[in-house]
């Protein structure tokens, strides 16, 4: 899933309208007998005036006349837009287990890759392999020709100039390719098929994800390098029916351009092709 053009960088000032907006109306609507569905809040102008009211803040540069701005527009064109997205294109991406692991066997039956497929850290009979992450393994490999790619690098990504060390990202990623030194891609992949409810180790995985961003931000704006920066994810439970207010914020990720781009679910056997011949292109 790629950023929409028309929603690409922008102003800090506008994530700042947009969170402050979700953190008072909230990201999502209930479901209820009205609206089965649920949904995601799209806030009207009566409801940003008195959110700005309650805060004791000035909606001037929203609302006019009682009729929103341009950049109010932008706001609520926005809002209304990653609904949409979410609902018509993310969702449907989105699989459960056991259709992740239907996938995951026919891609390996396919392909007979060579690559690690490492295991979850289930016990008993949740034991199995990592559903995403060998999918991503496996497609990488498959696509990647003689190129090298390292499927689990055990140290920090580093940006070197004349082989000097001129940054070094805080975390450990779950890929590079073609290495951790200098990579033209990283990637992380939070796969989360037997979570029963939404704990706060997947929240923790959208603030990872930024953090990682913003240090390629400034690694872009003061060295002009520019690292590919991915993000994995599935598990229909757990981001959709747990954490849609998460979804959001990984799309706003996409357009505040801390991600290069975030592949839902099966999107993985779609996408990622495509991205690892871009990456193999000297």
């Amino acid at each position: 899933m790629k950023a929409n053009n028309k929603f690409e960088n922008l102003s800090l000032e506008f994530w700042a309208n947009i969170k402050l907006l979700n953190q008072r109306l909230g990201y999502t609507i209930a479901k209820s007998k009205k609206n089965p569905d649920g949904g995601f809040v799209v806030p009207t102008i009566q409801q940003i005036k008195s959110v700005f009211a309650d805060e004791g803040l000035s909606d001037v540069r929203l609302i006019n006349d009682n009729v929103l701005t341009d950049f109010g527009k932008l706001v609520v064109d926005y809002i209304k837009y990653r609904g949409e997205l979410l609902t018509k294109e993310v969702e449907p991406n989105l699989m459960n287990k056991d259709q992740a692991k239907a996938l995951f066997y026919e891609m390996k039956d396919k392909i007979a890759p060579t690559c690690p497929l490492p295991f979850n850290k289930q016990k008993n009979e949740k034991k199995d392999h990592s559903y995403l992450t060998g999918l991503v393994n496996m497609i990488i490999e498959c696509n990647k020709g003689n190129l090298n790619c390292d499927y689990n690098p055990k140290e920090l990504t580093a940006l070197t100039h004349d082989g000097f060390p001129i940054r070094t990202l805080s975390r450990r990623v779950d890929g590079a390719f073609p290495s951790v030194i200098d990579p033209k891609a990283i990637w992380e992949i939070k796969e989360y098929y037997y979570t029963t409810t939404f704990g706060s180790r997947v929240a923790d995985g959208v603030y990872e994800t930024q953090l990682d961003g913003w240090e390629l931000w400034e690694a872009k704006n003061s060295t002009g390098r520019e690292i590919n920066h991915y993000l994995f994810v599935d598990d229909h439970f757990t981001w959709w029916i747990k954490g849609r207010s998460y979804l959001c914020r990984l799309i706003d990720s996409i357009h505040m351009g801390l991600v290069t781009e975030v592949i839902f679910g099966k999107e993985v056997v779609t996408r990622l092709p495509e991205l690892v011949k871009e990456w193999s292109i000297d």
